[in-house]
């Protein structure tokens, strides 16, 4: 999960440095969302 979290990341911010803003909003948008269930999936692991 955290790898697709950095593959994201990585496609936003060369999209970014090369203009092309939605795709680099989109791919930044993936990445915050697959970072927010690997810290929940995270937390509850490390909890039980």
């Amino acid at each position: 999960m955290l790898e697709w979290t950095l593959i994201f990341l990585v496609v936003a911010l060369i999209a970014a440095a090369l203009g092309f803003s939605g795709v680099a909003g989109q791919a930044a948008g993936i990445a915050k969302i697959l970072f927010v269930i690997f810290l929940i999936v995270w937390i509850v692991t490390l909890i039980l």
